[in-house]
């Protein structure tokens, strides 16, 4: 019996046969402004009613820092060209997305606060995504597409 489980483990999958994969699964942890532990989860298995649920698309990891004039998101998107990561910016949601032949990351964010989405400055470099958006002063209208560097 054993044989014939290392046997099946070890063959070549018949088109039957489903193959499921990459499943990336984590969490970062901080402590936030206020001095209260901050969970962030990442990947493609989310929770569901029976069980985990994949994902064709991943969740990046994320960081949302506030500065005194800026609110600054940092991404991790490995293996992806910044010609393909799309950003969609309004005054208090950024959302980040990737489609490509190899990978797909969608994640949408509420910002901390209000802000200037014109202002929106973007950098790529070695997996790490950075966006600066200035905090906003007076009300603007709807979001826009922004440019990365």
């Amino acid at each position: 019996m054993m044989d014939e489980m290392m046997r099946q483990t070890f063959e070549e999958p018949t088109r039957k046969s489903r193959i499921y994969g990459p499943h990336v699964y984590g969490f970062s942890m901080s402590i936030g402004p206020d001095g209260r532990p901050v969970i962030r989860e990442f990947g493609n298995v989310q929770p569901g009613r029976f069980g985990p649920q994949l994902r064709e698309e991943r969740e990046p990891l994320i960081d949302i820092m506030e500065e005194k004039e800026d609110v600054v998101i940092v991404a991790e998107l490995p293996g992806v060209e910044k010609e393909d990561i799309s950003l969609h910016a309004t005054e208090d949601q950024l959302t980040i997305s990737v489609d490509n032949p190899n990978r797909r990351y969608h994640k949408e964010m509420p910002l901390p606060t209000k802000v200037d989405h014109r202002s929106a400055r973007a950098s790529y470099k070695n997996g790490v995504l950075e966006v600066r958006l200035r905090k906003l002063e007076a009300k603007r209208a709807e979001g826009e597409r922004i440019h990365v560097e």
